[in-house]
């Protein structure tokens, strides 16, 4: 039951990288309230990832492609000490 509730908090994250990133497309969307809400909670996250890796060119920003593929092995690595 408990796994369960981590694998929906995982979920929930992973849906807000999404966010965070489908946001970052629509420039006039990035002051929007939601917007400044997602980007509190995912940005220290993704500083993490920017810090090793900067934006490519100035534009190009890979930090939530290895975010994504790191909360899944955090995830992976969670739920397999709760089982």
């Amino acid at each position: 039951m408990f796994a369960n509730s981590v694998k929906l908090l995982f979920s929930c994250y992973t849906i807000m990288l999404f966010a965070r990133v489908m946001g970052s497309w629509f420039p006039s969307f990035t002051d929007s309230h939601f917007m400044r809400f997602i980007a509190h909670y995912t940005d220290p996250y993704l500083n993490i990832f920017r810090r090793i890796i900067p934006p490519i060119g100035g534009m190009l920003d890979l930090s939530p492609m290895i975010g994504f593929f790191a909360l899944q092995i955090l995830e992976k690595i969670v739920l397999s000490f709760l089982r």
